[in-house]
């Protein structure tokens, strides 16, 4: 039979039944009373901006139900050792990777401001062994009851799948690059770009130009508007350096130095006006500087299988003899 890290699957399942009904906390203690500040930040985030959450009869919105029993970064007085016992089972097995799978509630009476809330949390179930897409483990439910005064307020079931993740074999290619979001509002641009141009929106109402490219004018709110080319000239008006891991679609060997990163990332004031978002290549990331002229050019990345063909994108050479 398969196993999960040297552990059998009936070895492991008969030991982590036996945690099935074991308490997961005893007696625990809200640490603020039901309050309705905290009520008033729910709602904002939530955008519910039902009437029975507010005024001097308002309840709690029953969504809210576990967000009374959190014990925040230090826990509560009434957990058990139990549940982190069972989590460290799961974890010498081999099973060290958590994902949150589901919950459910179960609203019994309504909680208003000064309700003082307990809790008690027990170890519901724990499956067989499962094999997903992620790896192969274990769900584990637990199963709390919310009271008030010694009266059942709610019952809030939270599950997580606990699992060995499962070993991925690595792509055959290298992945293609990522490619822009292109939608009806902006397809014209990377039409645009696709043949080496580098075209501006232009109200017709009132003649402003404007970039990104938009539906109508948030000047005049005009929806007409037509286009004029770029001739490409700008400089940099500001610029971020960008750190971070290599990434496999960045490695063409003909662009490696700007590729391999760190890289500048700059937005460039074109001649035209308007403002534009794309890297600064033709010196070093350290040497690119605010003011520095730069001319637009176009890079074509050919992505092997890709079905959307060659990828064009606007890139800003620094102007030779500049950095």
């Amino acid at each position: 039979m398969s196993t999960v890290d040297g552990v059998g699957p009936d070895e492991l399942g008969v030991r982590l039944k036996e945690f099935e009904g074991r308490p997961a906390a005893v007696a625990g203690v809200g640490k603020d009373p039901v309050n309705a500040p905290m009520i008033r930040h729910w709602c904002e985030a939530m955008g519910d901006t039902a009437p029975a959450y507010r005024g001097p009869r308002a309840v709690a919105p029953p969504t809210m139900l576990q967000v009374w029993t959190m014990g925040g970064l230090r826990g509560h007085e009434g957990r058990t050792g139990a549940y982190d016992e069972l989590l460290g089972l799961l974890d010498g097995s081999g099973c060290t990777s958590v994902v949150a799978t589901d919950c459910e509630q179960e609203y019994l009476r309504p909680l208003r401001p000064g309700d003082e809330v307990t809790f008690d949390a027990v170890i519901e179930s724990v499956s067989g062994r499962k094999t997903t897409k992620l790896g192969t483990g274990y769900f584990v439910t637990t199963r709390m009851d919310v009271r008030v005064d010694g009266e059942l307020a709610g019952t809030h079931r939270f599950r997580i799948l606990k699992y060995a993740p499962a070993r991925r074999t690595p792509p055959a290619r290298r992945p293609g690059r990522p490619r822009p979001v292109v939608n009806r509002d902006n397809a014209g641009f990377w039409e645009g770009v696709a043949e080496h141009r580098l075209l501006i929106q232009r109200c017709t109402g009132c003649g402003i130009l404007r970039h990104p490219w938009l539906p109508g004018c948030n000047a005049c709110g005009c929806l007409d508007w037509d286009t004029v080319e770029a001739s490409g000239e700008g400089t940099v008006y500001s610029y971020v350096v960008m750190h971070h891991p290599p990434f496999p679609a960045f490695t063409e060997s003909d662009q490696a130095a700007d590729a391999a990163g760190p890289y500048a990332v700059g937005l460039i004031e074109l001649a035209e006006g308007v403002r534009m978002v794309s890297n600064v290549v033709g010196v070093p990331y350290d040497k690119v500087r605010i003011g520095l002229p730069v001319r637009a050019e176009f890079r074509s990345y050919e992505d092997e299988g890709a079905e959307q063909g060659a990828l064009a994108l606007p890139v800003f050479r620094v102007v030779e003899g500049e950095g």
